[in-house]
């Protein structure tokens, strides 16, 4: 029983970590994917839009300001990784992430940003960046969403090592061992 004990806590997952290292890949991937959606005109939102209250415009047209960009973007994405594993992660299935990535475009697009002078509202932007922007956060909300379900709601990995074993041979029709073979 102690044995179990200590096994099931040596596979827990520290909430805190999980949601920095999570978080810092949905930024790094997704914010590298939108500067790809910039330099291909998908988007006229420039990268280093999360960016725009603390430096000037015209820095974070450059390069550097695009870099500086998708660094706020990554830790944009901590945060909201933080708050989607603490409050959301015991959420089954891709649709939680799906919708959190949603509500996020919501507020970031539709609220915070024209009001911060991130963006133009969005009667204002082309429908192919509203298209492109919605299409990216509706991706990035579910790799942050689904990745932590998965961590945190399938069970079949912190199970001991014994009942695991079981469990898989039963699931998948386990056959008898032809006679004559021994186990060594």
């Amino acid at each position: 029983m102690i044995q179990h004990e200590e096994q099931t806590k040596s596979t827990l997952t520290d909430p805190f970590k999980f949601a920095l290292q999570i978080g810092f890949f949905a930024g790094l991937i997704w914010g590298g994917m939108r500067w790809v959606f910039y330099i291909f005109q998908f988007t006229t939102i420039f990268p280093g839009y999360l960016a725009e209250p603390f430096y000037k415009h015209l820095y974070l047209m450059t390069w550097r300001g695009q870099i500086v960009g998708w660094v706020y973007f990554i830790f944009f994405s901590i945060l909201a990784t933080l708050i989607y594993t603490f409050c959301l992660r015991k959420l089954k299935g891709p649709w939680p992430g799906i919708g959190y990535g949603i509500v996020c475009w919501v507020i970031l697009y539709g609220l915070v940003g024209p009001m911060m002078h991130m963006m133009p509202l969005l009667t204002k932007l082309s429908r192919t960046t509203i298209i492109t922007e919605f299409c990216l956060f509706l991706l990035w909300g579910l790799f942050i969403g689904y990745t932590v379900a998965v961590e945190y709601t399938d069970e079949r990995g912190r199970e001991p090592g014994h009942a695991k074993k079981g469990k898989d041979q039963q699931g998948m029709g386990h056959m008898p061992e032809p006679s004559g073979a021994t186990n060594s």
